[in-house]
């Protein structure tokens, strides 16, 4: 059977993400036949595993969605669902979101709402169905003056799209990036700076009808990863994290409006998958929701964000080393797993489980097994396929900027714990020259663990398993290579919250509740501060902010705004400022955050440059306070 399914592969191999066959070039970065073999052989370890586990899982069951209804749920996870149904007369906060969206977004939007309309109509449903063109209404009398083009996210209606982002008239195809002046070759060479300032889509859309990417498409037999990379941001790289919970909740509706605008533009379906609810354990370790496992863990260990398990299994096999040979790769012994799982079962919690017997290759395989037996995969089965289809994009850099949107779609729990696999299988290529574990082999070991679900029923993945093998391996090598991007949150995106923040806040006067909200807030944020304001904060001069500290020796602090001056070196000011009855804070320990005026709460990065986010955010406050964990 295996070298069946090698052939079907191999023949598929044209195919790949890229048009590129697999070439023997021994290159650590390049896809060949023998690391494919690395797939199978796990694929076959997998099966085996399952054949000697006689308890029968139960298959999870996903629904088949009636007409309109996908739509329907996607609207709702988009934060619009009050556009439609009982509900659609309170939409004026769905009004204020709607003005953000860029070009590709609201034709996303639209897309979605018509079919709900049509659908509606169908069954003739009782209650209001909204018109799209009058949704949208605002926007397009105004020819797009709601998005006026203050930030650089902001694309206008199709009337404008002559128009470059940051308002000035340009090229039709113009990117707003010193792109549009390379010549051919070094677009195709060079382009590996990832633009976070302009949406993805919008990229997409204007390089789309371009010759650069008909040429691109069929750019011969590279499946070495490009070295991409972020340019430097004066006002601050956003990462997963650094933002307040009520501005997460926006950026996880912009990401999927945006990852839908994307696979729209490009021509790639987008469907959510909708697993029907099963029963599952709610106790015990292995095939565990992460919800259940993480309340479980928070009783021991308060604050917990990744399974405690999970982090044991992982400091189990670096205790040993990781330049074993074949790590990963070489499974544990059969038998030896199943017994070891069964008493981790009974004795993890009680703290009663010898490690000291556990062998590395037998942790490993818990390991994985821990990753295949959760009762949804680790990448949700709302997103799986969404993932899997990332191999379906034309472009290197798209199938990276999806993943990127896609990270930020999964729930907190996946995304942390993905994160920690992720950091864990990179420490083991770093010992490459040892263990003989390159990029590719990692991949392939781990791509079936992640990308092949055994709870869809064993159908559809058999049939499925010949066709996405290279390319759920390409995707596990791109989120292994640039997982650090992927945990960025894009520019654009953070600009489109500001602009949300900064039309509530115009409209805060007619709505009581966001008013309710906002005294909330501030009096949460007095409240954490534990600081009065110095009566001359009113007073501050021009070019100078005054940065609040209150867990520090020094509280309060006039900072004048230089050109050159960066975030890290107002903490370091601050840290520099030493008192012996204050707890001393280490520099990594404390972030310099901006709180309010258009955004709830950021953490800064080091390199900030102070002017230039005072610039963005005039009506903010600054204080320096430890990291939320």
């Amino acid at each position: 059977r295996r070298s069946g399914q090698y052939t079907m592969n191999h023949d598929h191999s044209k195919k790949t993400p890229d048009g590129a066959l697999f070439d023997r070039s021994g290159s650590q970065d390049s896809l060949d036949e023998l690391s494919m073999d690395d797939y199978w052989k796990e694929l076959e370890n997998i099966h085996e595993t399952r054949g000697n586990n006689h308890e029968e899982r139960v298959a999870l069951v996903v629904k088949e969605p009636d007409e309109g209804e996908l739509e329907e749920e996607w609207l709702k996870e988009a934060g619009l669902s009050n556009l439609f149904g009982e509900s659609s007369g309170d939409s004026l906060e769905s009004m204020v979101f709607l003005s953000t969206l860029t070009r590709t977004q609201k034709a996303a939007v639209e897309k979605r709402i018509e079919t709900v309309t049509q659908t509606m109509r169908k069954k003739n449903k009782q209650h209001q169905i909204p018109d799209v063109r009058d949704i949208f209404r605002l926007q397009n009398d105004s020819k797009g003056k709601v998005c006026d083009g203050s930030e650089p996210s902001t694309v206008r209606t199709s009337e404008n799209k002559n128009e470059t982002q940051d308002g000035t008239k340009g090229p039709k195809f113009s990117l707003g990036t010193d792109e549009q002046e390379s010549p051919l070759e070094d677009t195709l060479v060079l382009d590996t700076d990832i633009n976070l300032e302009i949406s993805f889509a919008e990229q997409a859309a204007n390089l789309k009808d371009s010759s650069v990417a008909k040429m691109w498409k069929g750019g011969g037999g590279d499946t070495l990863l490009p070295n991409f990379r972020l340019p430097k941001d004066k006002t601050g790289t956003t990462k997963i994290g650094d933002l307040a919970p009520q501005d997460m909740k926006k950026v996880y509706s912009l990401a999927l409006i945006e990852l839908t605008a994307l696979y729209d533009t490009l021509g790639t379906e987008f469907k959510q998958q909708k697993a029907v609810k099963i029963k599952t354990k709610d106790s015990g370790l292995f095939g565990v929701p992460l919800s259940v496992l993480l309340e479980q863990d928070q009783k021991k260990v308060p604050g917990s964000k990744i399974p405690l398990i999970f982090q044991k299994l992982i400091a189990q096999i670096e205790e040993a080393t990781l330049e074993t040979e074949g790590l990963l790769r070489i499974p544990g012994v059969a038998t030896r797993v199943k017994s070891l799982c069964q008493e981790l079962e009974a004795k993890f919690y009680e703290g009663t489980f010898n490690w000291e017997n556990v062998k590395q290759h037998d942790a490993a395989s818990l390991l994985k097994l821990f990753i295949r037996e959760l009762p949804q995969p680790l990448l949700t089965v709302e997103y799986l396929k969404a993932f899997q289809d990332v191999q379906n994009l034309p472009l290197k850099k798209q199938q990276l900027q999806a993943l990127n949107l896609l990270v930020l779609l999964l729930p907190e729990a996946n995304r942390d714990t993905l994160k920690v696999l992720l950091e864990f299988l990179q420490r083991v290529i770093d010992h490459r020259d040892k263990n003989k574990m390159t990029l590719n082999n990692v991949a392939m070991v781990m791509a079936p663990n992640l990308f092949t679900f055994h709870g869809f029923g064993s159908k559809t993945i058999e049939q499925s398993e010949f066709v996405m093998a290279a390319g759920t391996a390409n995707l596990m090598r791109f989120m292994i290579q640039y997982q650090k991007l992927l945990w960025t949150i894009p520019k654009f995106i953070v600009n489109q919250v500001r602009k949300q923040n900064t039309e509530s806040q115009k409209k805060e006067k007619k709505d009581k509740a966001m008013k309710k909200l906002l005294k909330k807030m501030a009096c949460d944020r007095e409240k954490h501060e534990k600081q009065e304001k110095t009566p001359n904060d009113a007073d501050v001069p021009q070019g100078v902010i005054r940065v609040q500290a209150p867990h520090l020796s020094k509280v309060s602090m006039a900072i004048q705004l230089t050109e050159e001056l960066k975030a890290g070196d107002i903490v370091a000011r601050f840290l520099s400022q030493k008192s012996g009855n204050v707890q001393t804070l280490k520099k990594e320990e404390v972030c310099l955050y901006e709180i309010g005026g258009n955004i709830g709460e950021r953490c800064l990065d080091d390199d900030t440059y102070m002017k230039d986010l005072h610039q963005l955010n005039p009506n903010a406050e600054w204080v320096i306070k430890p990291k939320q964990s």
